[in-house]
């Protein structure tokens, strides 16, 4: 039985999107006015598309919360899409000139569609909206037990904005980030970035990036060694990489382990009766083996530039097998802020599942009170 366990529906230009979430701990409150502001942070940011101009993201909450909170059924979300009214009469042509690092081809290919829109429809990244508002309800959970995330964004278009994240608090991050339109936490970057993005606008292009994600107060020993699909590290890589346009992901200093010898790539251990087992690095993003090690767990994400191009590269028409520019669709210019966004709320499903699969399924109290108990008379700590 999987804790937590989802699957979304919908398409980009259908009637909505939605979500029917199993395994939902009891006792949660939860408005739709929280999820809803969870929404609000993915539709925004400097070079986004003109759906954002259309779409005011509102969730519908079907099913499984009762009064303001959760019942412990399975709880349905589900969020209009409003462009749906403008494409439900209209005469669409189909599409048959796949867009070069889209799943318009392959996908086509694999499910014998002679109408490359059957494909996109899907694979937008439309669907990440439902997708957050699954994971909005995760990390109401994840509050509830005292577990914070934020994210930053770390470059756009190869310019680095990189800054050391410990020195500062989550809450901090998350203030510092929402009042900037990069989702910046080196804010000095702001101008030189926004320069770079009116830029590949003039040039009908689009700007790849990355960013970081990190979490506090994950409980030591989530996740396991023993079995490769109950690594933690594992689970997080999954779904990040199943979000749209991620191409890479990497956990503490990550690449940066190729180049550097085991004294300088890993923690220290130490213990005082205070603090109990610490360390005063945290290279390691706060994983080790497959488990959360009580420091702060941080990964960062890579996303590719998005492959819809207002001055398109070559393709070939899947009918005739001519070339010709491929196709354009409405589409962002750089949507990294958006996917770390987007990225937080998925993450919490994982933090959420892995404490569940720990600490119980039923109730929201009694896997907060497992964890105040764990290893309370375990001798040696």
């Amino acid at each position: 039985m999987l804790p937590f366990n989802y699957i979304t529906s919908g398409e980009s230009h259908g009637k909505g999107l939605s979500v029917i979430i199993s395994n939902v701990p009891a006792g949660v409150k939860i408005s739709e006015e929280y999820i809803n502001y969870q929404l609000s942070r993915r539709q925004k940011g400097y070079g986004r598309g003109g759906r954002m101009a259309i779409e005011t993201d509102s969730v519908e909450i079907i099913s499984g919360i009762i009064r303001g909170e959760t019942t412990g059924s399975p709880v349905c979300l589900f969020i209009k899409n409003k462009d749906y009214e403008n494409w439900k009469d209209k005469e669409v042509e189909s599409i048959t000139r796949p867009r070069p690092g889209h799943a318009d081809l392959v996908g086509g290919i694999k499910y014998r569609r002679k109408d490359l829109r059957d494909v996109l429809e899907r694979s937008s990244a439309r669907e990440t909206a439902i997708r957050v508002a699954a994971g909005a309800v995760a990390r109401k959970c994840l509050e509830y037990l005292g577990i914070s995330i934020a994210s930053f964004v770390d470059v756009i278009g190869g310019i680095d904005a990189k800054l050391d994240h410990n020195s500062f608090s989550i809450e901090e991050i998350q203030k510092i980030t929402e009042d900037s339109i990069f989702r910046l936490l080196d804010r000095t970057k702001e101008n030189e970035i926004k320069t770079l993005v009116d830029k590949a606008i003039s040039n009908g292009d689009s700007l790849g990036g990355s960013f970081s994600v990190v979490i506090d107060n994950v409980p030591v020993g989530i996740g396991s060694f023993s079995i490769p699909e109950y690594k933690i590290d594992a689970n997080i890589a999954f779904s990040m990489l199943s979000i749209q346009a991620i191409k890479a992901i990497e956990f503490g200093i990550g690449f940066e382990y190729a180049y550097k010898t085991g004294k300088e790539c890993h923690d220290q251990i130490f213990y005082n009766k205070k603090r109990g087992f610490y360390r005063n690095t945290n290279r390691a993003g706060g994983i080790e083996g497959g488990m959360s090690n009580g420091e702060r767990i941080y990964f960062r994400c890579y996303m590719k530039p998005i492959p819809t191009l207002m001055s398109p590269l070559m393709s070939v028409d899947i009918n005739t097998k001519e070339s010709f520019e491929a196709i354009k669709e409405r589409s962002d210019v750089v949507a990294v802020p958006a996917a770390s966004v987007v990225a937080e709320n998925v993450v919490a499903i994982d933090i959420l599942r892995f404490l569940m699969y720990r600490y119980g399924f039923d109730h929201i109290d009694i896997i907060r009170d497992s964890i105040r108990n764990d290893f309370r008379d375990f001798e040696w700590i």
